[in-house]
């Protein structure tokens, strides 16, 4: 233990959900939900505004869509929380070399090891710096709790929430979690806490009075032993600056049960292809091939193969996943599919035979395929090496789909997000993380003017020397618009466009055209969005005079 307040723990607040009304002007101050929008989505983060109302990580996303019918229901966007994250960790980094991340917004950081403090005031100074840093990079805020121990800190931070800073002293810590929950401490969860209550022991100072050889017993040599000394306030944890991947897996929940075995070796053929380019991605190889299966009725099945060293083989890792899958009785239903490696390495060591059968199915290649493979070789369908839709059994796609909260730009009216789509219409609100709150305009779902975009900063730009001001984001609406468009506009809000109307355009007074400023449909992202700005309407008024 440490006698100066010098480990800090930053946890981001409410961090996806703060970051789209960060990226998404019109959601300020609205409650806003991140996650799953399917019927078996399950809410990632919400905002505070969201939590209101009972909302919270980890919910089934049909029963938040009870409790906050009228909230933006968003999809993640992982690209923008990443570049949100690396700023956020280059900030700690300059603070000491003893980062230790937990998460995309959560890490542990020895500020003793970076000079940056060694007593109580320069601790304290050090974290409200901070603070202020990440606010102003990333416009995002952040909660800091700063204590003598990795634990402390981190309940600190959480007493620090929202948006502030709780520094515990050291030589408090007992008195600090005597009246906490038992499951306050790490590695208690519902399982221990529910045969520590049976046991009669509730708070943490339950435990402390309980004595180490009582819990021992209840809990094992190993836990007992630690869980004392948590309950004493000791924890002599270090800030370990990289902490190695124990494992690196993906997994999918179907919003319909999957019954076709042809299907299922699909889904697990693309688990597969996804689990090896992450794997990829870290730099890494596995030697265990695991597969995760979720049954209709909840039982969750787990099935191994440990190959004879580690690979980052797509050929491999698929064929070993088919091959625990055929182990599998997937009779009744699947809702969930998983596939994962463990047993990482820094090396690979290639199997040969797999290597053999894929250089003889490249010399194979034009041949067609047995009418019961129940997988379309690489490269006879799509250009990125994915089987088509039809050849896999699968209907195409009827339409483009839009995702609540995707990232789209517009020819004319340029950068937006959706706010919803449904009956081959895409409602998107167009507005940049620096501009006033956008309006919102409709268009069909096949609309070419209309692409996917990558996300925009969430901290305007500066403009380059010599640039003009719109190369940084002019903050302003799209094209200009008399008050003659506004009226027409408005006055045509309830009339769609014809199915085989033109692109959208702007249009003279009282025409019917897309786009058109109308209601988002039903799928949209939530009643949470303030309406567009009013508009005034000068209408003649007929002469009421006698003749």
């Amino acid at each position: 233990m440490r006698t100066a307040p010098t480990i800090l723990h930053l946890d981001m607040d409410a961090f996806f959900a703060a970051a789209e009304q960060a990226a998404k002007p019109s959601l300020r101050g609205k409650p806003v939900i991140v996650g799953g929008l399917g019927p078996r989505g399950v809410v990632a983060t919400a905002s505070y505004e969201a939590r209101r109302f009972g909302v919270h990580s980890a919910m089934p996303m049909a029963q938040a869509r009870r409790l906050a019918p009228n909230a933006a229901f968003l999809v993640p966007r992982f690209s923008l929380y990443r570049s949100v994250s690396e700023q956020v960790m280059e900030l700690l980094g300059r603070l000491s070399p003893l980062v230790e991340p937990l998460s995309l917004d959560e890490a542990f950081v020895d500020l003793e090891a970076g000079g940056a403090a060694h007593d109580a005031p320069s601790a304290r100074a050090t974290g409200e710096r901070l603070r202020a840093d990440i606010r102003t990079v990333t416009g995002l805020t952040g909660s800091v709790g700063l204590a003598g121990s990795k634990m402390i800190a981190k309940i600190a931070s959480e007493q620090a929430k929202p948006d502030g800073l709780v520094l515990i002293d050291p030589g408090t810590e007992r008195d600090l979690l005597g009246p906490m929950p038992v499951r306050t401490l790490p590695g208690v969860g519902p399982a221990t806490g529910e045969h520590l209550r049976r046991a009669g022991m509730t708070t943490v100072a339950d435990l402390a009075e309980a004595g180490e050889d009582e819990l021992v017993r209840l809990l094992g040599r190993a836990h007992g032993a630690s869980l004392f000394r948590m309950a004493l306030g000791h924890d002599d944890r270090p800030v370990v600056a990289e902490r190695d991947a124990k494992s690196v897996s993906v997994e999918d929940t179907f919003d319909v049960d999957l019954h076709d075995r042809v299907r299922v070796r699909l889904e697990v053929d693309r688990l597969a292809e996804r689990c090896v380019r992450r794997l990829r991605g870290s730099g890494h190889s596995g030697r265990t091939i695991v597969l995760k299966v979720r049954r209709y009725d909840f039982s969750t099945l787990t099935r191994s193969e440990t190959l004879r060293g580690p690979t980052d083989d797509p050929t491999v890792v698929r064929e070993a996943a088919g091959r625990l899958l055929e182990s599998v009785d997937t009779t009744g239903g699947v809702r969930l599919l998983g596939v994962g490696v463990t047993g990482l390495a820094d090396y690979t060591q290639e199997d040969l035979f797999a290597q053999a059968a894929a250089e003889a199915e490249a010399e194979a290649a034009g041949a067609a395929p047995e009418e019961d493979a129940p997988i379309v070789p690489e490269g006879a369908g799509s250009e990125t090496g994915e089987p088509h839709r039809a050849e896999a059994g699968l209907p195409e796609p009827a339409e483009r789909r839009w995702a609540a909260g995707q990232d789209v730009h517009h020819a004319t009216y340029g950068p937006g997000w959706v706010q919803g789509s449904g009956v081959g219409r895409v409602t998107v609100r167009f507005e940049e993380p620096w501009s006033l709150p956008g309006r919102v305009r409709t268009f069909r779902v096949d609309d070419e003017d209309l692409q996917a975009a990558d996300p925009l900063p969430l901290v305007r730009p500066a403009a380059r020397p010599g640039a003009p001001p719109e190369a940084a984001g002019s903050g302003q609406p799209g094209p200009a618009e008399t008050p003659g468009d506004e009226a027409g506009r408005t006055r045509t809000a309830s009339r769609p466009p014809a199915a085989g109307s033109a692109a959208p355009t702007e249009s003279p007074p009282r025409a019917s055209a897309a786009p058109t400023e109308s209601p988002p449909p039903a799928s949209a992202a939530g009643g949470g969005e303030p309406p567009d700005p009013p508009v005034t309407v000068r209408e003649p008024v007929p002469d009421r005079r006698p003749g």
